[in-house]
Order: structure tokens, then sequence, then C-alpha cells
């Protein structure tokens, strides 16, 4: 039979667990907008190397700006979701007073 000790652990094991996925899925979701930003920078990069248009710096330059507000949105973004995870590590601390009692 399981005791009320060991609920609370395994409970706080969950909770940490959780937050651990849940910050590698903020780290992940942020390395996909660099990706993504790098994207638009090699292709503003190449454009006029590859196609012969003639309104070629108009479109690098729209490129070069895409990518900048891509990634300066995925810092935003992950430094905002950062602060969330963090504001919720803060929950699990009356069970971590609970697991240190035991």
């Amino acid at each position: 039979m399981e005791t009320k000790n060991t609920k609370n652990k395994d409970l706080i094991l969950r909770e940490k667990l959780a937050l651990q996925r849940t910050l590698l899925a903020n780290q992940s979701t942020f390395l996909a907008f660099l990706r993504t930003s790098m994207y638009f920078l090699i292709a503003g990069l190449s454009l006029r190397n590859l196609l012969k248009i003639e309104n070629s710096l108009l479109i690098e330059i729209v490129l070069f700006i895409t990518s900048f507000i891509i990634f300066i949105y995925g810092i935003f973004n992950y430094f905002k979701h950062k602060k969330s995870i963090l504001e919720s590590k803060k929950h699990i601390g009356e069970y971590q007073l609970e697991y240190y009692k035991l």
C-alpha cells in the first residue's frame, strides 16, 4: 500500500520532470525561431546571386527585415515563456518543503 510520503515524492518528481520538459520545449521553440530566421537571412543573401531580378535589392531588404523580426520575436518569446515557467516553479515549493521534511 502506498503511503502519503510516497505519493508526495511521486508528485514532486512528476512536477520537476514536467518543468524540465517544458524548459526543453521552450529551448526547442527558440531554436526553431532561430532556424527560420536564418532561412530568411540566407534567402536574402543568395537572392541576387541566384536570380536576375530588377528589384532584387528591395526583396533582399524585405527578407533581411523579416529575418530580424523573427529573430527578435523568438528572443522575446523565449524569455517571456522562461519567466512564466520559473513562476510556475514556485508552485511546487510547498511540495518541496514537504519532501525535505520526510
